[in-house]
């Protein structure tokens, strides 16, 4: 006798400040992710614009913004431009591994430099090795780290410069978090590159999208997803295809926008930021 459908149970977290744009609150929406259906779960909810964290999903539900909006490129129609052309050749030598998702004091290292550099004011740059960890290691789906080496001197695999937290969903690829060497002048666009790599990885192995998570119209750190054509973005109706001449006036405004260096948000809602997983604890009844 088949056992009956378990549907999932939704609850919302406590409202706190948004990690992307001043003076707002945010909310979500949130379900576990357990059980052998986990990956079905998972790959059911991306498609309705959830995200994974550890062993939720979740999406923003909050009451007076709908700032942050689901993108995912479409792998096998993707044309790199000038800038990414360069970004693929000046970082064509490194050497790609897809690991099982297990956090190493290295990918700890080299986070904790990039946070230093990209976002020192971020709550994640508080995060210790056991923060790390736990955001590495806790996932009931498909998931790995994909870690990018400079060759050494013999040719194999090298100094660590970059990695990714990846899912591997049905349709495509979502990559979770990455993080990179971020001041070798040598290795620029390393975090281009990443994104690069996913979405050829993706169309090699013939599945249609990379999930890049969240737009937020508004928050000169996220625009950078624009770039990447074609992009989808999830409305009310469904995935709907950005055209050819508003993503390319979004583009131009960023390339435009001088970055806004002087604005450190806190991020201690963010998923990574220590205790941040303390947002989805669920109260028994």
């Amino acid at each position: 006798m088949t056992a009956p459908v378990r549907f999932p149970r939704f609850f919302v977290t406590t409202p706190s400040p948004c990690p992307y744009l001043p003076g707002r609150t945010e909310r979500k929406v949130f379900t576990e992710l357990k059980g052998p259906q986990a990956d079905g779960l998972n790959d059911a909810l991306s498609r309705i614009g959830f995200r994974r964290s550890q062993t939720v999903a979740y999406r923003p539900s909050c009451v007076d913004c709908r700032a942050c909006v689901s993108v995912r490129v479409l792998a096998a129609e993707f044309r790199a431009s000038t800038t990414q052309k360069r970004a693929l050749k000046r970082n064509g030598d490194l050497i790609v591994t897809e690991c099982r998702p297990w956090a190493t004091a290295e990918q700890f290292e080299l986070l904790q430099r990039y946070l230093v550099s990209r976002h020192p004011g971020g709550g994640m740059a508080a995060m210790d090795e056991v923060d790390f960890a736990d955001m590495v290691e806790h996932t009931t789906v498909t998931s790995s780290m994909i870690e990018y080496r400079e060759p050494d001197a013999d040719g194999g695999p090298g100094r660590l410069v970059g990695a990714c937290l990846t899912d591997r969903q049905a349709d495509g690829l979502s990559m979770i978090y990455s993080f990179y060497e971020p001041d070798d002048a040598a290795r620029a666009g390393l975090g281009n590159f990443i994104i690069l790599e996913h979405i050829r990885r993706a169309a090699a192995e013939g599945l249609r999208y990379v999930y890049l998570g969240y737009w937020v119209d508004g928050s000169s750190r996220m625009q950078y997803k624009v770039r990447y054509r074609p992009l989808e973005r999830l409305e009310l109706t469904g995935w709907v295809r950005f055209s050819d001449g508003e993503q390319a006036a979004l583009i131009a405004q960023v390339t435009a926008s001088p970055p806004d260096e002087g604005r450190k948000l806190s991020g201690e809602s963010k998923d990574g930021a220590p205790g941040g997983q303390q947002q989805y604890k669920v109260v028994p009844e």
